[in-house]
């Protein structure tokens, strides 16, 4: 074998090596390609969400099931729409009472997309749409608010407010409905009043002194409740008393009566005896440890002593 022939060999070899080279690569590029295409046509709808297709900027079709979905690789793209309810904090505002007095009114609400057709062609984004359900709860609450009085707002006993929550809530949703803003209000709550820097102070002051005043009319109150009390307290201890006085001097005048008639009746048995008794109650009155009695001897009252003791 000649060497122009073992060089010829040696080239064949190496071409086909290069062509296997080439074929894996073409193929394992194609594959790649298809992986590629298969993973970006494909999309996954989560649960609490929507998926907006687009194609060239302009929305095509609107996915909320949950699972797997596709759309057409780089082509269409898809973007995500929150679907489960949102907190949006209301940023706070000044509004004017009816009797001209400023506050500072915080709110937040509670929303959900509910037509995201509609609230991308209307609002465009979520920031826009919170923006202006934002402004639409504001001017609610202005309105509202604006027809009644300071002390109304704040006073809890002078309120009239109602359930303005409700209200409110209702209204903001018929003005996005109004204009297809595709999203819903489910709440609207205040959660706070404030009063303007410059006033709060002068406002505080006002206060205490009310709560004073309405302190010392309760102590008023009770003062003179007391005084009725311990005044109606001691005209019932006199009446009882009284009739306690009376009760007791009927008894002690029935008893004497009583006593009276027992007397009457022991002495009319012995009227000796009566004699007698009636003398020694003479001497109860009449005599004492230092008493000295002079009497003639023909008294009665003597010879009655004398007869007694001569006895």
């Amino acid at each position: 074998m000649s060497d122009e022939n073992v060089v010829n060999v040696g080239n064949g070899s190496t071409n086909g090596n290069y062509r296997k080279y080439i074929k894996a690569g073409v193929s394992l590029l194609v594959l790649i390609l298809l992986l590629a295409v298969l993973f970006t046509s494909m999309m996954i709808v989560k649960e609490g969400e929507y998926k907006v297709v687009r194609q060239f900027g302009e929305v095509v079709s609107i996915k909320e099931d949950p699972g797997l979905h596709f759309k057409l690789p780089f082509i269409q793209t898809a973007t995500t729409l929150p679907k489960k309810k949102q907190v949006y904090d209301v940023a706070q505002k000044e509004i004017n009472t009816l009797d001209k007095k400023r506050m500072i009114i915080d709110n937040y609400a509670v929303w959900q997309i509910t037509d995201p057709q509609n609230m991308i062609e209307n609002a465009r984004t979520v920031i826009n749409a919170e923006a202006r359900m934002g402004e639409f709860i504001f001017s609610v609450i202005r309105t509202q608010l604006g027809q009644m009085n300071y002390e109304e707002i704040i006073n809890d006993e002078k309120s009239s407010r109602g359930n303005i929550n409700f209200r409110v809530t209702e209204q903001v949703n018929e003005l996005l409905s109004r204009y297809n803003y595709g999203i819903q209000v489910d709440d609207v709550r205040i959660k706070r009043t404030d009063l303007p820097d410059e006033n709060e102070q002068s406002v505080f002051r006002r206060m205490i002194s009310e709560r004073e005043t309405k302190a010392q009319e309760y102590l008023s109150k009770g003062e003179a409740e007391k005084n009725r009390i311990i005044a109606q307290t001691d005209r019932e201890v006199q009446e009882m008393l009284a009739k306690a006085n009376k009760d007791a001097a009927e008894i002690r005048a029935q008893g004497e009566q009583e006593a009276a008639q027992i007397y009457n009746k022991s002495f009319q048995k012995d009227e000796e005896f009566y004699r007698l008794y009636r003398t020694l109650e003479s001497y109860k009155k009449t005599i004492d440890g230092g008493t000295t009695i002079i009497l003639p001897q023909d008294s009665p009252y003597a010879q009655t002593l004398s007869g007694y003791l001569g006895q």
